[in-house]
């Protein structure tokens, strides 16, 4: 049997790159890169980051789809997906921290007023801003998996008051945390910052849209690390056209790239990054190889999507 690596994202990694740290760890395993995949028959394993519509059913012996990285949506959208097909997804704390990391960052920048010190600049324009108090700031973290739950910890440590919102019930340590789809409102109406970390369900796609935007305070926030399509960009467009929240800084996008014409491109209320929060797998290659291993040996594997859930 053999894994293919098939990531697609040239930009930020080459299958080359990922053989090479995978044989390293897995000095037996039969691993192949897309430029030279051999016998397809002898393929069971495929490691991808951009899946394609029908990719599984190159395969015929296809047994695991591993994501490299945390988002399924775009693999299990895919109705030609025989269900003998497994799905499974990396864990890891070192992308969690880096996602954490940026959320904070782009919470600072606008406590700080550096975008509208930078427009200053270009203006000649010397005006001091009043920063915002961490401690009289309400950050809402939607989405407590590891995850989110990394990025509201790093929130409390610096000390925000931090709420959080998530299907079910989690609690957290130093977070007021709320669950379920009626206490989404209240969450949404408190908060001053509200971090997605949420994946991307039947439940969550267009979560943030015409109907939850005007819950917000005309001040606040919305980063997005989660999923791109848990907002609807048209919607978003127009609520911040209407003053009905601040600001947006999007690291997904419902399209990638983002299409040329896009108004968000533009859009003085929006900011954009190339999905790039989350940026090294740092150990979780380690489980990638593992996964081949275990394959291999008929072993349990690590990390297994539920299908019907979506995560």
């Amino acid at each position: 049997m053999a894994l293919l690596i098939d990531i697609k994202q040239p930009g930020w990694m080459e299958d080359e790159e990922l053989q090479a740290v995978l044989l390293k760890v897995y000095t037996q395993g039969d691993i192949r890169c897309a430029a030279d995949p051999g016998n397809l028959d002898e393929i069971e394993m495929i490691a991808v980051s951009n899946y394609e519509m029908g990719e599984a059913l190159r395969y015929p012996k296809l047994k695991l789809v591993q994501k490299i990285g945390a988002g399924v949506n775009g693999i299990l959208d895919d109705d030609s997906l025989p269900a003998s097909i497994q799905v499974a997804r990396l864990k890891s704390d070192t992308p969690a921290h880096e996602m954490a990391e940026f959320s904070l960052a782009c919470v600072l920048q606008e406590q700080r007023h550096l975008r509208q010190y930078r427009d200053n600049q270009a203006r000649w324009c010397w005006q001091a801003l009043p920063p915002r108090k961490a401690g009289e700031t309400t950050v809402a973290v939607l989405g407590l998996g590891s995850i989110g739950s990394i990025t509201a910890q790093r929130f409390v440590d610096n000390r925000f008051n931090v709420i959080g919102w998530s299907r079910t019930k989690k609690p957290l340590d130093g977070v007021e945390c709320y669950y379920g789809v009626d206490q989404l409102a209240g969450v949404l109406e408190a908060a001053d910052y509200i971090v997605s970390m949420l994946p991307s369900t039947p439940e969550t796609v267009n979560l943030f849209n015409s109907e939850t935007f005007p819950l917000m305070k005309p001040e606040a926030v919305i980063i997005n690390c989660g999923r791109g399509d848990l907002i609807d960009e048209a919607d978003l467009v127009e609520a911040l056209d209407q003053g009905l929240l601040a600001t947006a800084i999007l690291d997904v996008m419902q399209t990638e790239p983002l299409a040329v014409n896009s108004p968000m491109w533009r859009h003085p209320k929006i900011v954009l990054t190339p999905h790039v929060s989350g940026w090294h797998l740092g150990d979780a290659v380690n489980d990638i190889a593992e996964n081949l291993r275990r394959l291999d040996s008929g072993e349990p594997l690590l990390h297994l999507v539920n299908r019907e859930i979506g995560y």
